[in-house]
């Protein structure tokens, strides 16, 4: 009984021995394992739904953006030529090496060079460009492979409030991601060279000099504008910024490629616009309109018969062409204002018969004119 008793107790210790030891690693190896989730766990929530958004925004658009750098020629005081370097942005249109940028990045360069995401730089050739929207397409000759275009979104249904993306190279800084929101449409804005640029975004996102010719992208990732102009006092990003609208580039760079330039309505005529004031003053039965201050040579106003200034008059200090046609309506616009001229125009092509409502020795008259191209200017 004895020795019974003793096996008994000796089996008994034993189970209890490894069940305590199955209690201690079933312990240490779930205190691992919580250890391990809760070191784990930062790491799955260390980004915010909208950084995620940010970061993904930035991922997939980033190896689209190039850096332009250019030089030109300038001089000093004394008359010396010294080359001078810019810099801007631009976006990658196509596998075959096309760049859009903004004209005034491009303008009077004597050299392009470009910069790709991964640092590799080409010497670019330019291809063509649309100043009335300051728009430009340089080429490179670059691998398919390092090259990879953002797809282009649409102009219509944008609204304002609706979260932006700026990617661009302020300053020459590289590739850099600013954000905001969209901000108002339909702005008009003068370019560099004085032409009015019409149905501008605005933006809050972050805007500085060598962003220009970078993209505006939307949630979805695709090109919704190519980031312009800013308005500011002091050069640098005041939370306004200007953007030309996709649909105006897809409008116009397929025949910058085509041809190097994009055909633009030619009438051959200067205009005066009219306040009322002014028309009182020089007896005309309106208070709005366009005075037609010179007419062209040859141009297809003059063909039309178009009649230009018959005399010149002085009103306060300024002396004005007065006793030609004025121009009251082209189409369906009215012309209040030279702004409206430009809408105008900007509807038909270059071949199009336009109708004109015109006053003329105080009698309103019909009278078409056929528009031409006009001539390029480099």
């Amino acid at each position: 009984m004895a020795h019974f008793k003793t096996a008994s107790f000796f089996w008994g210790g034993t189970i209890f021995k490894t069940a305590l030891l199955i209690k201690a690693r079933f312990f240490w190896t779930m205190a691992a394992t919580l250890v391990l989730f809760a070191a784990w766990v930062p790491c799955l929530w260390a980004y915010l739904p909208e950084e995620r958004i940010n970061m993904g925004i930035y991922e997939r658009a980033y190896r689209g953006v190039v850096n332009i750098t250019t030089t030109v020629v300038t001089y000093d005081f004394f008359l010396r030529a010294y080359p001078r370097e810019g810099a801007g942005s631009g976006i990658v249109l196509d596998e075959e090496g096309h760049i859009l940028t903004n004209h005034h990045v491009i303008k009077n360069a004597r050299s392009l060079e470009v910069t790709l995401w991964d640092q590799s730089r080409y010497p670019a050739t330019l291809r063509g460009f649309y100043p009335e929207s300051d728009l430009a397409v340089i080429k490179i000759d670059a691998p398919a492979e390092k090259l990879f275009p953002i797809p282009l979104g649409e102009s219509t249904g944008l609204k304002v409030g609706q979260k932006v993306w700026a990617i661009g190279n302020p300053f020459g800084l590289g590739v850099t991601l600013t954000t905001g929101v969209l901000s108002s449409l339909g702005r008009s804005v003068a370019a560099p060279g004085g032409h009015l640029m019409e149905d501008m975004i605005q933006t809050d996102a972050s805007i500085n000099p060598g962003n220009s010719g970078g993209p505006l992208i939307s949630s979805m990732g695709w090109i919704i504008g190519v980031n312009t102009a800013i308005l500011s006092p002091s050069g640098g990003s005041v939370g306004i910024g200007f953007a030309v609208p996709v649909d105006e580039i897809k409008r116009v760079v397929p025949e910058i490629i085509e041809k190097g330039y994009v055909s633009y309505p030619y009438m051959g005529v200067l205009v005066f616009p009219l306040k009322p004031e002014i028309a009182s003053f020089l007896g005309l039965d309106t208070e709005y309109g366009l005075l037609i201050t010179e007419i062209a040579d040859e141009s297809p106003a003059m063909q039309a018969g178009l009649e230009g200034p018959k005399k010149r008059l002085r009103i306060g200090n300024a002396v004005l062409p007065v006793g030609g046609d004025v121009i009251l309506q082209m189409g369906d616009t009215k012309m209040e204002g030279s702004d409206a001229f430009v809408r105008a125009m900007r509807k038909f092509k270059p071949g199009q018969k336009v109708p004109l409502q015109i006053l003329r020795d105080g009698s309103e008259m019909e009278i078409s004119v056929t528009l031409g191209e006009r001539p390029q200017q480099r």
